[in-house]
């Protein structure tokens, strides 16, 4: 990561100073823990980091995946920038939070005020490294600012409608007593009584001080400081709700998966235009610039798929529709498979039924699984959030992550494998219309439905839960397989990733390894797919599932999770890391898999663990 560079002094004809480097992290951790508008810490130091208007992409690698593309309204993707110290590539941080305070002198004031020396970050009369605060204010629509002291050490001691200037020096010491907010003290030379942080954190706290939101956004550059109504909160630095990123990811599938498509990516608006004769005559040209020889049948291909994958993108009227369709052409994909023996050496997307019979796995409820041998995934950081976790369904502000609109986005792909299961869907239906059951799914579902009002701008407008016993029992199940598979297999729970594949026409999961890098893709996860290993694990995973340690307040909860989302679902059974669920964690309910002790028929899987 790199500072901006410094501004050039007016009249001076002396070059632009180089900054040197503040640190790296994993270009992966761009896209999904410290992308644009996220703190970071580096050393003593906190940053955040500028958006993407303001990176050096000069030589970072491209990233195709058309579908994905055309979704997001974007031409291409991009690997975050990488840099070293003869360079000036990479991505942009600027120093934020701008108070910060001196553990030697305890002075809390805007960092410019402390003298520093050039290049240093330090107090200038102490010599000591300066502490940036802990504390920033933030509102659900994105904008972040520096916590107010000055209003809430004065809160008692001033006049109505002062603006904020006493004349005194701020200062900020911790008694060390305890951990709590009411150790750290602030107070001024003004003379004002010395008061703690405590209760900076409650929902009134800015409001009963009329703070309102300033509508800065510091990680844009020379962005406009914007008008906004919502109500500040107080935020730790580095809390998980000061950033939440709004990630959007697809598979590549045939006919866009064997790099074609890549190689036509800046020829795409010409190549729409075209007839037959015109993209002969377009084909050979590039040829003759040195590229390898293109078939026409298989461009003709592509564009007829493109067309028909836009029809089904229009398809309904929700602002969802078009990435339930990317989830659709994937279902259909990984149903049909792409044989490993068919397919060109340069094909992404390998999917093969297993060579044995799943004759066992028929008790379970469960069709053929297919072995995803071989699969690409592209994520794309789209935007990002603040207060509202991004979730199934809820209605949050997408931050912007450039002041000037791009043509690309950062993205990362991920090289790996995975296991297809899908469920007998006559025998789902049967079992979802089972009073019990749907009573037991309308309790997450009113739940969901409560919260999704909360935090909507229009509670009129806000689309309903996909809560369905459906979609709960797949959910549940692709987490208890990833539990087992973590034991069984090896496989750090982390290190795998669902995919879920719900509505009226899909009923299957994709579990797949969401970090290649760390844990592998030699065939390990396919080889648990195989029918009579997956009978074992399956048959292994429900046992477990009947009992967990927080039972019996576990399998009697009414109601857990954030927003009270879950039933029967708690960290000591069910719950996966944040890197491998979809849904954060939410609309979960293990009693829909093996039932209760007092209904055990609310089970989908109960009679398979009878027999």
């Amino acid at each position: 990561m790199t500072p901006p560079p410094a501004r050039r002094r007016r009249g001076s004809g002396a070059p632009e100073r180089s900054y040197p480097r503040k640190g790296s992290v994993r270009r992966a951790q761009m896209i999904t823990t410290y992308g644009v508008g996220s703190m970071i810490a580096v050393d003593s130091e906190s940053f955040i980091v500028a958006g993407t208007d303001s990176w050096n992409i000069a030589e970072a690698p491209r990233i195709h995946e058309h579908r994905l593309a055309r979704v997001l309204g974007v031409k291409t993707f991009r690997l975050p920038p990488a840099s070293d110290d003869a360079t000036k590539d990479g991505v942009r941080v600027r120093r934020f939070p701008l108070w910060h305070s001196c553990p030697n002198c305890n002075s809390l004031q805007h960092v410019r005020s402390f003298n520093s020396p050039p290049g240093k970050n330090e107090c200038g009369d102490c010599q000591e490294d300066l502490v940036p605060s802990r504390f920033v204010i933030a509102c659900p629509h994105g904008h972040l600012d520096d916590f107010p002291y000055w209003k809430w050490a004065h809160r008692d001691n001033r006049q109505e409608g002062e603006s904020g200037l006493c004349g005194g020096e701020m200062r900020l010491r911790s008694t060390g007593r305890t951990a709590s907010l009411r150790s750290v003290l602030i107070s001024c030379t003004c003379g004002i009584p010395e008061v703690s942080m405590e209760g900076a954190f409650r929902s009134s706290a800015l409001a009963n001080l009329h703070v309102r939101c300033s509508g800065k956004r510091p990680w844009l550059k020379g962005a406009p400081v914007e008008s906004c109504a919502e109500p500040p909160r107080t935020l730790q630095r580095g809390s998980s709700m000061a950033w939440q990123p709004i990630v959007k990811s697809a598979l590549s599938i045939p006919p866009w998966s064997d790099g074609l498509a890549a190689r036509l990516t800046d020829h795409w608006a010409d190549l729409r235009t075209l007839d037959r004769a015109g993209l002969e005559i377009y084909l050979k040209a590039l040829t003759l610039r040195g590229g390898e020889e293109i078939s026409v049948e298989a461009v003709l291909a592509l564009l007829e798929a493109e067309q028909h994958e836009e029809s089904e993108l229009d398809e309904g009227a929700d602002h969802n529709s078009r990435y339930v369709a990317l989830r659709k052409q994937e279902y259909e994909r990984l149903r049909a498979g792409n044989a490993e023996r068919d397919s060109a050496r340069e094909e992404q997307f390998i999917c093969e039924p297993p060579t044995s019979s799943s004759t066992s796995l028929a008790t379970f409820g469960l069709t053929t699984p297919m072995l995803v041998k071989r699969l690409r995934e592209v994520r794309a950081l789209k935007s990002f959030s603040r207060i509202h976790t991004p979730d199934s369904n809820v209605e949050v502000h997408e931050a912007p992550i450039s002041l000037v609109e791009q043509d690309w986005l950062p993205a990362m792909e991920v090289q790996g494998e995975g296991v297809f299961l899908q469920l007998d869907t006559e025998r789902l239906d049967r079992w979802a219309d089972a009073v019990a059951v749907a009573a037991r799914v309308e309790r997450i579902r009113t739940n969901h439905n409560r919260l999704l009002r909360e935090r909507a701008s229009d509670p009129q407008s806000v689309p309903e839960s996909p809560a369905t016993p459906r979609m709960v029992l797949l959910h549940t199940l692709a987490h208890i397989l990833v539990n087992e598979w973590s034991l069984e297999a090896g496989y750090p729970a982390a290190s795998l990733r669902e995919r879920l594949y719900s509505d009226d026409t899909m009923a299957g999961i994709l579990i797949y390894t969401a970090t290649s890098d760390s844990a592998g893709s030699l065939g390990g996860l396919v080889a648990q797919g195989e029918p009579r290993h997956l009978a074992r694990t399956l048959r292994s995973a429900l046992h477990r599932a009947e009992w967990c340690s927080a039972d019996p307040l576990c399998i009697e909860s009414e109601s857990s999770g954030t927003g009270s989302i879950n039933l029967a679902a708690c960290h000591a059974c069910v719950l996966l890391p944040e890197t491998s669920c979809e849904l954060n964690n939410g609309l979960l309910d293990r009693a829909l898999l093996v039932g209760t002790p007092e209904d055990p028929t609310l089970g989908f899987f109960r009679e398979a663990l009878s027999s």
